[in-house]
């Protein structure tokens, strides 16, 4: 018998030429963060303008130490899901930071934030209920909705008139719940959160937002969208974050009442079934959300900047969605084949940009996704706009 893989699956290499041809071919490479914005690729330093970390925490030395510290105390790994003996006093610790900072009763730790969304959506609903998604979610809360066996309708945010009308004929369903981004992680536009609040209280639905591009960037205390909106309080809100952007660590994580968090901890199958998160990436989270209540002035400078370099993208007449806030900033093209044109030739000029294609975003959209982070200075930006235009 032969072990080629190639007879054991001969359509693999007609497959990958087709998504070659298609500009839709993605390559692994290996990239070495470095502090304040920068990475290196094959050797050569570049400006990160593709990180999440947009507080530039990831590298700060108390989030270091704090790692260092609970690693040399707890060890390497958590060794088994928290539900059986991987919750140590570090995680413990974290949940406990998590509801103080989010100003609510309890939390829960996630190994990933795919992980959060995909074990709270199909916690919550099931094949007697109905989910409602916006079609720019990110893919685990797609994910989540399609997995959950509810049944799924998806709507446009900037068509909330469809969506009221997909809830008035939903009342025979059991549970009724709309699913959403705080902030679209391809688009950098906010969700309309206040209407979406005042649907589900006229339709009897809950509303579960993921704030994983907003937590400890937005608000007077950096817990996000729904706390700049002012609808924390709002009854059938159900508030998902990431520990791995804003936070610079790794996981995620859901805050609410006791009996919600006591309710996914007994029924949230990607935390049950998962080795739980490092002790270190919790220690490293606990510390940037220290730092994240001490320096208020870090994400205010951050928005200043992003403000600014978005408004000198439209006013150049680059093709930016309308209404975006925060450092996502895309540029749309179109074509693949010219998205990862683009990406090449700004990494020519120094800059590591991402280019987003399908089946990320939908076709004909594809894009380039510049992330700023407060690691980039105003001269670093100015140099990539003018790489830009």
């Amino acid at each position: 018998m032969s072990n080629d893989p190639t007879n054991t699956f001969p359509w693999l290499a007609d497959e990958l030429r087709d998504l070659e041809r298609g500009g839709l071919l993605r390559k692994r490479r290996q990239v070495k963060s470095l502090p304040d914005g920068l990475c290196e690729i094959d050797g050569r330093r570049l400006v990160n303008f593709a990180s999440n970390d947009y507080l530039n925490l990831a590298h700060d030395p108390r989030v270091i130490a704090a790692a260092r510290e609970a690693l040399e105390s707890a060890g390497a790994g958590a060794t088994a899901s928290a539900l059986v003996t991987g919750r140590t006093e570090w995680h413990a610790r974290l949940e406990q930071r998590l509801a103080a900072f989010e100003g609510h009763e309890a939390a829960i730790l996630f190994p990933t934030g795919y992980a959060a969304n995909l074990g709270t959506i199909t916690a919550l609903v099931g094949d007697d209920d109905i989910v409602f998604c916006d079609r720019l979610n990110h893919a685990s809360l797609i994910d989540g909705c399609k997995l959950s066996g509810a049944r799924l309708r998806v709507y446009r945010h900037t068509q909330l008139d469809k969506l009221q009308r997909e809830l008035e004929k939903a009342a025979g369903h059991r549970r009724r719940l709309i699913v959403t981004d705080s902030l679209f992680s391809m688009d950098g536009v906010p969700a309309p959160l206040v209407e979406l609040c005042d649907l589900a209280e006229r339709f009897d639905a809950a509303l579960l937002i993921d704030e994983a591009h907003a937590t400890g960037l937005f608000g007077e205390q950096g817990r996000g969208l729904a706390e700049l909106d002012n609808i924390e309080e709002h009854p059938s809100l159900i508030r998902i974050g990431t520990l791995s952007k804003g936070l610079a660590s790794l996981g995620g994580f859901v805050t609410g009442s006791q009996q919600l968090i006591d309710w996914l901890w007994n029924r949230a199958r990607p935390q049950m079934f998962s080795t739980a998160l490092p002790p270190s990436a919790c220690a490293a989270a606990i510390a940037a959300i220290d730092i994240i209540e001490q320096e208020p002035e870090r994400r205010q400078r951050l928005l200043e900047t992003c403000d600014t370099f978005r408004k000198k993208l439209i006013t150049a007449g680059l093709d930016v969605p309308e209404g975006g806030i925060g450092p996502i900033m895309p540029i749309i093209l179109n074509d693949p084949e010219r998205a990862v044109a683009a990406a090449s030739e700004l990494e020519e000029a120094g800059f590591l940009v991402a280019a987003i294609r399908p089946p990320t975003v939908p076709t004909g959209t594809s894009r380039l996704r510049i992330t700023v982070t407060a690691g980039h200075g105003d001269e670093t930006v100015d140099k990539l706009f003018h790489s830009l235009c």
